[in-house]
């Protein structure tokens, strides 16, 4: 389980806001090295994104009224909680908040060894991708109770369970949604990439 209370917030070297990780593979490496990534950024003021060559991203705003975000000079404009974006790191890409700050749920893969699927959750029964190498559940809107077997994760909203990727089914009870991000083997035969 990763509490959102104990998350460690990084500033930004332009001021523009901070991030925290919440997982990464292999764990300790530095950007240019991760094979996949999960953070949770709080977004203060307009600005260019940072770049990462060779890897695809995708941003879900998580809180706040949204941001505009333009790729390569393609306006795309994320109105409200859960709306999203996948672009590639490579790309040219600046920041404009719609009214006020954001915070946004940000998952990276490097190209050739990973890719990943997001998607929103309701409460009911869920089902996990056979290829998935690792699954992550945030809760959103409101507090989340999540049965993996005969045990019950109560999640705060934008506290993250980490799942087991070997299971199938997972039980999920509460009013508010959640995002389901799972990561993927470019070659699922990579056991060093299966296991992280």
């Amino acid at each position: 389980m990763i509490r959102s209370g104990d998350l460690v917030r990084i500033p930004w070297k332009n001021g523009g806001g901070t991030t925290a990780e919440l997982a990464a593979f292999p764990e300790g490496l530095g950007f240019d090295a991760f094979g996949w990534r999960i953070s949770m950024a709080d977004v203060a003021s307009d600005g260019p994104f940072s770049t990462f060559p060779g890897i695809d991203r995708t941003l879900i705003v998580l809180e706040g009224n949204g941001i505009e975000l333009d790729v390569e000079g393609v306006p795309y404009r994320l109105e409200g909680a859960l709306a999203k974006l996948s672009f590639a790191g490579d790309d040219a890409t600046l920041g404009r908040l719609l009214s006020g700050g954001i915070r946004d749920l940000n998952v990276m893969t490097r190209r050739g060894r990973f890719t990943h699927r997001t998607r929103t959750v309701r409460s009911g029964v869920m089902l996990l991708s056979e290829d998935a190498c690792a699954a992550f559940v945030t809760a959103v809107e409101a507090s989340l109770d999540v049965f993996v077997g005969d045990v019950v994760h109560s999640l705060h909203p934008l506290d993250t369970l980490v799942l087991d990727p070997g299971s199938e089914m997972i039980q999920l009870s509460g009013t508010g949604q959640s995002i389901l991000v799972e990561i993927v083997p470019e070659d699922s035969a990579r056991e060093g990439d299966r296991h992280p």
